[in-house]
C-alpha cells in the first residue's frame, strides 16, 4: 500500500470509534474471528489496547496485521489502526 493511501485511512481512521479491545488477555482466536469478521464488513477498524494489556502495542499491531492479513495502518498511544489490504484478501 503507498503512503498516500495509508494518509487518507489514517485521516478515516480519526473519525471513528475503537470497535474491539484487547485487555490482558491479549489475542484470543474469537478476538481474531470477531477483527477478521470486522475487516470483511469495513474498510477500516480501529482497536484499542487496554492498560492491562502489557505486551509492546507495534508489536501487537504488527501481530494482528500478520495473521488478519491486514495492513497495519497506525499505531498511537494505545490505538491500533488496521484497514483491509488492497487486494481484499482476508
Amino acid at each position: 500500500m503507498d503512503k498516500k493511501a495509508i494518509l487518507r485511512l489514517r485521516v478515516t481512521a480519526q473519525k471513528l470509534k475503537p470497535t474491539l479491545h484487547i485487555g490482558k488477555e491479549g489475542l484470543s482466536e474469537k478476538v481474531l474471528e470477531e477483527l477478521t469478521r470486522q475487516l470483511k464488513n469495513t474498510k477500516v477498524v480501529k482497536v484499542r489496547v487496554l492498560g492491562s494489556y502489557e505486551g509492546d502495542r507495534k508489536e501487537i499491531g504488527t501481530s494482528i496485521a500478520r495473521k488478519t492479513s491486514s495492513v497495519l495502518v497506525d499505531v498511537r498511544g494505545s490505538t491500533i489502526v488496521l484497514a483491509k489490504d488492497q487486494t481484499g484478501q482476508i
